[in-house]
């Protein structure tokens, strides 16, 4: 199995899941992050099948979105503005973004990796 891995390759957080994913014997397919955001189109697909609150996508940690302000207009943005502001700043994703084109995950947290990403190795 291969696995699109959106990354920023200074983040500590995106090198422990590929680690992971690498450990458990899956390829990846790195693209970086902030050159090549995902597009809005692919982000809304994305976020679909993650089953997330669209809001669940901003890296609420990043410098540009506490310099945007955006934890206050968020709220006031409709979906298709939220899409377009992160498909527009691959710096406003939060990392990493994994996917086999079923299956998305944002961030990494081992337990939710070996739920989603675990049992997919050994198939």
């Amino acid at each position: 199995m291969t696995v699109k891995v959106y990354e920023y390759a200074k983040c500590g957080t995106c090198r422990n899941s590929l680690k992971w994913l690498k450990n458990k014997g899956i390829d990846v397919e790195t693209v970086p992050i902030f050159e090549q955001p995902p597009s809005k189109e692919e982000l809304k697909q994305l976020v679909s099948r993650s089953g997330l609150d669209l809001r669940k996508w901003f890296n609420t940690s990043g410098e540009v979105y506490k310099e945007m302000g955006l934890k206050d207009k968020l709220a006031a943005m409709s979906e298709d503005e939220q899409l377009e502001l992160l498909s527009g700043n691959g710096r406003l994703i939060k990392r990493p973004v994994v996917t086999d084109g079923a299956k998305v995950t944002v961030g990494f947290k081992e337990e939710q990796f070996e739920q989603v990403w675990g049992g997919s190795a050994a198939t």
